[in-house]
């Protein structure tokens, strides 16, 4: 670990470097690179010399503990060696987490598509709820949102809604939001006060690049529509909205918030590329073994991952087994503290994991 952390140490130096040199000043692409890296490294050094820092302070009250002959001098030293201790210990756990091979996919923007499951009416209804946590909970954490469709009930509820969420981080906080989502509760429409058990499917893909992920545009089925939905008069007019089909997979995309065309078909092949790679990830990762994997899951659909009981007035997350009183408060997007167990839960996966492999 100390000759990985010795080398970040090192090509933090070097990078430092390259970004005074007017040359890269000078070219826009490879300064934001080198920045890019720069951030990354910088965190990981900081807490490297606050270790060995305290690493130092040790061995020095060590020392001191050793020669000082006054009684309270020694008794000093002792205090001071075991707060040394303490955080050389702290520093090492940290730097572990911080080492752990990092998701490429962490700091990107994400895609969130949500489809009400089973329970009719009431499915939609809680797709709706759904939507509008996670629309509050980004802005709470400073990011933007934007809708590119919906295909909206009667009542108001969604049968199914996807939008981006941008902002530094995107990823990391809602790529535990993948699966089935289910609510307990007594529906509005319910005379007899009757307890409802409906889904929804919320899934969460990282927006990809082009250099991520190339489409092949003769595989795709592109054609014009008129919205459908609640959206006012110019969406029943126009044949603005844009439908994708990606022939070899059957996969389908819809886009139909923008009036315009173009932009429309824009955001639908974004949409298309992300849902793509993100079927070639399920390949991959479906391809390592189990006990390799993290326990904590980021991708089945399939995977009932969180009950939300309204009599109780709790949200129990099954993959963690985190209970947490405060319903109300959550689905008005106070996520922090259920997002925060997952994170820390899936940090302690693969460092029991890489102990294993080590």
């Amino acid at each position: 670990m100390f000759e990985k952390l010795e080398r970040i140490e090192k090509k933090l130096a070097e990078t430092e470097e390259k970004l005074s040199s007017p040359d890269v000043a000078s070219d826009m692409q490879a300064y934001t690179a080198l920045m890019k890296e720069y951030k990354q490294l910088l965190p990981v050094a900081e807490k490297y010399r606050e270790y060995k820092k305290a690493l130092a302070d040790k061995e020095d009250y060590a020392l001191l503990m050793d020669s000082a002959d006054d009684a309270d001098m020694k008794e000093e030293a002792r205090a001071e060696y075991a707060a040394a201790e303490e955080a050389c210990e702290k520093c090492r756990e940290e730097l572990k987490i911080m080492l752990l091979p990092k998701d490429p996919n962490d700091d990107k923007d994400v895609i969130i598509e949500i489809r009400a499951g089973a329970g009719g009416d009431e499915a939609c209804l809680f797709a709706g709820v759904l939507y509008r946590m996670y629309n509050m909970y980004a802005e709470q954490r400073g990011y933007k949102c934007e809708l590119l469709y919906a295909n909206e009930t009667e009542l108001g509820g969604i049968k199914e809604i996807s939008f981006t969420v941008s902002g530094e981080g995107a990823y990391s906080r809602f790529k535990f939001e993948s699966g089935v989502h289910r609510v307990q509760r007594v529906p509005e429409t319910e005379s007899q006060g009757r307890i409802q058990t409906s889904t929804a499917t919320v899934a969460v893909l990282p927006e990809v690049e082009d250099v991520d992920f190339q489409l092949n545009m003769d595989e795709l089925e592109i054609t014009t529509h008129r919205s459908s939905g609640a959206g006012g008069q110019h969406i029943n007019k126009t044949e603005s909205a844009i439908r994708i089909v990606h022939i070899p997979t059957g996969t389908v995309v819809d886009c139909q918030d923008e009036r315009s065309q173009g932009k429309n078909k824009d955001k639908a092949l974004k949409v298309m590329k992300s849902r793509l790679a993100a079927l070639e990830r399920e390949k991959r990762e479906s391809a390592i073994a189990s006990e390799r994997r993290s326990q904590v899951g980021t991708g089945d659909r399939s995977e009932r991952i969180r009950t939300y009981n309204y009599p109780q007035g709790r949200v129990t997350d099954h993959r963690i087994g985190l209970t947490l009183y405060s319903i109300e408060s959550f689905v008005n997007g106070k996520l922090d503290d259920m997002i925060d167990a997952l994170i820390t839960a899936d940090r302690a996966a693969k460092l029991a994991s890489s102990g294993e492999n080590d």
